[in-house]
């Protein structure tokens, strides 16, 4: 998926779509959560679907539950979806981050090779970040 510490940097083409990628592969997760959560709350929580909705993304988002669940099953799953959603915020966050992390790490390291009196800049003496 990333290059190898060997070889060159991708292009900035290349990053870019590198970065869409892993947006869009975030975007999927955090969609596909709101579903789960949405049918949880829904199915299990016996919500309406709007309320269903704002429940399970205030806890996705973080901010917490916004109705009052009654039943034992319902506060399971509510137990369960919330640690579940602090996952996926972790999980979206490095998803995000990844690629950002690794080219500025793959830069210092090329920096760091370079041979002696060449000091790794291309021919416009700028690095390719």
């Amino acid at each position: 998926m990333f290059e190898h510490r060997h070889q060159p940097l991708i292009t900035r083409v290349a990053f870019v779509q590198r970065l869409v990628n892993h947006v869009v592969l975030a975007l999927g997760l955090i969609a596909s959560s709101l579903v789960i959560g949405v049918l949880g709350y829904h199915c299990i929580a016996g919500l309406a679907w709007i309320d269903a909705f704002e429940n399970a993304a205030m806890i996705l988002s973080g901010m917490g539950p916004v109705n009052e669940i009654d039943g034992n099953a319902a506060k399971i799953f509510a137990g369960c979806y919330a640690m579940f959603s602090g996952v996926v915020f972790l999980s979206t966050a490095a998803i995000l981050f990844a690629p950002l992390a690794h080219r500025l790490l793959h830069h210092f390291h090329l920096q760091r090779r370079a041979p002696a009196g060449d000091d790794g800049a291309g021919q416009d003496g700028d690095y390719p970040v």
